[in-house]
């Protein structure tokens, strides 16, 4: 296929990137660590720490790991939300030879015991306030080595009062016994000691292991490999440099880092852009405390903003938003989820800066396709297709529709995972014979090359930029004994663009919405709990007994 959308290239963006510039992320990350060595790398609760202490702390903290005899290879998992021990553990276990495996630290005891089994981790990095969730479920898996890290680590004597307050005053570190655990102060003190064996890392060894839901609602790990993500960081590189050549000049990439680092938006558009840029990045450790978060903003001058659709509107929202000074913004990218035009209307007058889309997943490391960042119009669209990365929309038997035509969006570019991890018969199912990634999205190309997403093919729900699978739920649901059959769809939500309903049939008729809801908590994230609950006396099936899911999302549009 002819790749129409170049005509719509900036000047300067090249049509493919050398993949080959590095032969792993870590000699990228040391390339940086030497290149900017005095230069702030990460901000968070008023600390800072630069390239240099970036590269010693995660150096000693790589020898540690070694230390434990964990052969190259081994995985990983680092459950922490955004704060300064989380790039320094990447770094480090990637420096160590090892695979990240990114854990929502917000997972229930359920979600995280999955995850570790299934990806085989045998260590895990963790903020202690989430530590409890590790004891109740280490005893079943592989993990056999614990660090666990305190909001104030790193904040030196401010860090002690922080500690005090998280622990004591808000109660926010439930009790935990983890008897052999080292703390992550201790554990970078015993590695300044040691010297790290620098393993040879080859683009096709494992870097990360990324979560995502399945269809089936059995979580996977997409494998993505050393290669996979160095070609991301340089194709969201060259993409942004249109943006940051406007004027005024900016001598340092300022990154603001709300979105979660254990999300692939976050670590590629964040935490590794800022690293090859020589970037710093402002990371906020709970972004849904609005009225902290723009204290935050109001200290600095920031250039670069990626973010969901209800990040934006939540501080479009918020008082105080529209007093920042935002005239050193060049860039902000909506992922995640689909933007909304009147929120990329509103933050074009609030803050001076566009608002352009993109478009990505977990499986594609994630950026497939944005708008040009050096646009000034809200396209409405998903842009187009990054460098080097082909984009190819087919009907169901896989061949190619023209542009105009509603079909699955598939993908070719050295981004594009292997596949996922141990599961031959899952990654069969995504990869086309020509080695494109279907994506399960349905969407229209226009003759100019810029896509549009129609409807999605599977079932699920995106909250907020997270992916959230209607199996998963109703296995929960059903787990319930006074529930007799339930489906779960997605419904349109003001705040996080959809939210999760349940229809369930009652085989006890004293069951209450309540009680559905306050099941589901025990069980499930907060954002993949259902928010409404419809209660019915039967569901749509077909011939064969399926329940019909669309049929009850037709209704919902009807009714709407």
């Amino acid at each position: 296929m002819e790749r129409i959308w170049l005509k719509q290239y900036p000047a300067g963006v090249p049509a493919d990137i050398d993949v080959t510039q590095y032969a792993s992320l870590v000699e990228l990350l040391e390339e940086s660590f030497v290149k900017f060595r005095d230069r702030k790398a990460f901000i968070c609760m008023d600390k800072s720490i630069s390239y240099r202490d970036l590269d010693e702390m995660s150096r000693a903290l790589a020898a540690f790991l070694q230390s434990k005899g964990l052969q190259k290879g081994a995985r990983i998992a680092l459950m922490m939300p955004n704060v300064l021990q989380y790039p320094i553990s990447t770094a480090a276990v990637l420096r160590a030879g090892y695979a990240v495996v990114n854990v929502n630290p917000l997972y229930t005891p359920r979600e995280l015991e999955h995850q570790l089994k299934d990806s085989g981790a045998e260590a895990v990095i963790v903020l202690e306030n989430f530590a409890s969730t590790v004891q109740k479920v280490i005893a079943s898996t592989a993990v056999k080595h614990v660090i666990v890290g305190s909001m104030g680590d790193l904040l030196g004597l401010k860090g002690v009062i922080v500690n005090l307050v998280v622990r004591r005053v808000k109660k926010m570190v439930p009790a935990f016994s983890l008897p052999n655990a080292t703390s992550f102060n201790d554990a970078i003190a015993a590695g300044r000691g040691m010297t790290l064996d620098k393993p040879k890392l080859a683009p096709d060894d494992v870097a990360f292991l990324q979560y995502t839901g399945g269809t089936t609602g059995v979580s996977k790990g997409a494998t993505l490999l050393h290669r996979n993500i160095v070609a991301n960081v340089l194709q969201n590189d060259v993409w942004l440099q249109p943006a940051l050549q406007k004027p005024p000049h900016v001598e340092q990439l300022f990154i603001v880092c709300a979105l979660p680092l254990y999300h692939i938006f976050a670590l590629t558009a964040c935490f590794l852009l800022g690293m090859r840029a020589g970037g710093v990045n402002l990371l906020i450790p709970n972004p849904r405390d609005m009225a902290g978060f723009i204290k935050e903003l109001s200290k600095y001058q920031v250039n670069s903003f990626p973010a969901v659709n209800t990040l934006y509107n939540g501080l479009l929202n918020s008082p105080g938003f529209d007093k920042l000074d935002f005239s050193k913004l060049k860039n902000s990218v909506g992922g995640g989820m689909a933007t909304q035009r009147a929120v990329a209307e509103k933050w074009l007058k609030v803050t001076g800066c566009p608002l352009s889309e993109g478009y990505g997943l977990s499986e594609t490391s994630p950026t497939l396709t944005c708008n040009p960042t050096d646009t000034d119009k809200f396209s409405g669209s998903i842009g187009i297709p990054v460098p080097s990365t082909w984009l190819s929309i087919r009907d169901d038997n896989g061949n190619e529709l023209p542009p105009g035509e509603a079909g699955e969006i598939c993908a070719k570019g050295p981004q594009i995972m292997v596949g996922y991890w141990n599961r031959p018969d899952e990654t069969a199912k995504v990869m086309t014979a020509d080695g494109y990634f279907r994506t399960g999205d349905i969407g229209v190309m226009t003759p100019d090359g810029y896509t549009k997403i129609v409807d999605r093919k599977k079932d699920m729900i995106l909250v907020s930029g997270f992916n959230v699978y209607p199996n998963e739920i109703e296995e929960v649901i059903a787990g319930h004994p006074g529930v007799l059959e339930c489906a779960v769809i997605g419904v349109p939500d003001a705040k996080s663009g959809e939210a999760v309903k349940a229809f369930i049939v009652k085989k006890n008729p004293a069951v209450t919405a309540e009680d559905i809801i306050k099941f589901c908590g025990t069980q499930l994230t907060n954002y993949k709990v259902p928010k409404q609950i419809e209660f019915r006396t039967s569901l749509p099936k077909s011939n064969v007994g399926k329940i019909l899911r669309r049929e009850l999302r037709d209704e919902k549009k009807t009714a709407a």
